[in-house]
């Protein structure tokens, strides 16, 4: 992560160890039959990912004062939901990965019953530590920050993007329809994390427009990003194979914009996001250096 400066290098470094830690503590080994799909879970929740909804949480809880205990635990729940869909994303019946963050998927490193139930766990976790008081005593919070993951997740949000993207395999999508794909299948879970942190702070939902925004505006970027790397990027860097989407023949903002449209469409997108936050001074610097990081990440 060479290219994360100023703010962000320590803010990633910090959210990757803390969040790391959040899991080590809360999917402690049973000590009996159970002990395979804890440790499965643990292979694919540890030591790997960018962290980047993790850290949208936590950067814009700090805006509104919000307990950094607090934060991690909810971009705990979020990472969950997101490596949850990373094992499933993986598996034969879908993408079929053989690698992920630089080592053996996790129906690979375990088996497909394995990985399945390490998914299904996960994504009941999240909602288990929402759930929890020790996020947050006001249960409005609590059912507020559940009902924003459990819409960012399910049909209306990744996983309606998730099937989106398999039935793209077979059908030709125009730009509209590849925007609101990536939406939901991206866009959405990156848009919660940034609303959850402002949920935590108690901002009235008339007072996140422009946090929506942003978030709107990055999780395109993000997608365009990684659209870009997955054309032209090292998959030694990136850590898991490129060139899937040429090769299955589906649209994607590069097949209809081409490389340098869609680029320069990423840096719009982002300079739009920083607008976005004009409002706020330097408490949101981390939230414009992230912005900035995600079109120029090299995995």
């Amino acid at each position: 992560m060479s290219q994360a400066t100023g703010l962000l290098k320590p803010a990633l470094n910090a959210i990757a160890e803390d969040i790391d830690h959040s899991f080590d503590l809360l999917l402690p080994l049973p000590g009996d039959p159970r002990n395979r799909l804890v440790e499965a879970m643990r292979y694919a929740t540890m030591g790997g990912g960018k962290r980047i909804r993790p850290l949208l949480v936590t950067a814009t809880a700090a805006m509104f004062g919000v307990s950094r205990e607090a934060a991690v635990r909810v971009g705990t729940a979020i990472e969950a939901i997101h490596v949850y869909s990373l094992i499933h994303d993986d598996l034969p019946c879908m993408d079929n990965d053989g690698t992920r963050h630089g080592k053996p998927t996790v129906h690979v490193a375990f088996d497909d019953a394995a990985a399945v139930l390490a998914g299904d766990a996960l994504h009941d976790f999240a909602f288990e530590l929402l759930s929890d008081p020790a996020t947050s005593g006001d249960p409005f919070v609590r059912i507020e920050l559940i009902r924003t993951l459990a819409m960012a997740s399910g049909m209306n949000g990744m996983c309606g993007g998730q099937m989106m993207d398999i039935v793209a395999e077979t059908e030709s999508f125009d730009l509209p329809t590849v925007t609101r794909l990536q939406q939901l299948k991206t866009g959405a879970l990156l848009a919660a994390s940034v609303e959850m942190g402002a949920i935590l702070g108690h901002v009235p939902i008339e007072g996140r427009t422009h946090l929506r925004g942003y978030a709107r505006d990055i999780g395109l970027a993000f997608q365009i990003a990684d659209d870009l790397l997955d054309l032209e990027g090292d998959e030694e860097t990136a850590g898991k194979a490129l060139r899937k989407d040429e090769a299955q023949g589906k649209q994607t903002f590069l097949s209809l914009l081409g490389p340098d449209r869609a680029r320069e469409q990423a840096r719009r997108l982002v300079e739009q996001a920083v607008d976005l936050l004009q409002s706020y001074g330097p408490e949101a610097d981390l939230l414009r250096e992230l912005a900035r990081f995600i079109v120029e990440r090299n995995h």
